[in-house]
């Protein structure tokens, strides 16, 4: 049986062929097996608030209280929150909360633990 390679954005394992694609279930990710994937797909790197480069997997504490928009809840300062996932926009972490659930933080307002 031929094995397909790991996804290049999330190193998941599943990947499948699609035409001439390849894809990847667990986060979406599509490319070409022929083209070169590291240059352009390159993101930016994404900074904590005091200049510390965060990757996926990373653990991070809120420096400051956030409301939870559509709630009456409040995420503390101090509150830790482990494996996070770096998206693209203008809220740039992707994360669960132990008490608060899923949601996204702006890299501005934690730092690296």
């Amino acid at each position: 049986m031929n094995e397909l390679p790991a996804c290049p954005q999330c190193h998941g394992t599943y990947t499948y062929p699609d035409g001439d694609s390849l894809v990847c279930p667990e986060c979406g990710f599509e490319w070409r097996p022929d083209a070169d994937t590291t240059d352009a797909q390159a993101s930016p790197a994404i900074f904590d608030a005091n200049g510390n480069s965060l990757q996926d997997g990373d653990t991070v504490t809120v420096i400051k209280d956030l409301k939870v928009k559509g709630s009456s809840l409040v995420v503390k300062v101090g509150t830790k929150v482990k494996n996070i996932r770096l998206v693209e926009g203008d809220h740039n972490i992707d994360c669960k909360i132990t008490g608060v659930g899923a949601m996204k933080l702006k890299s501005q307002f934690v730092k690296k633990t």
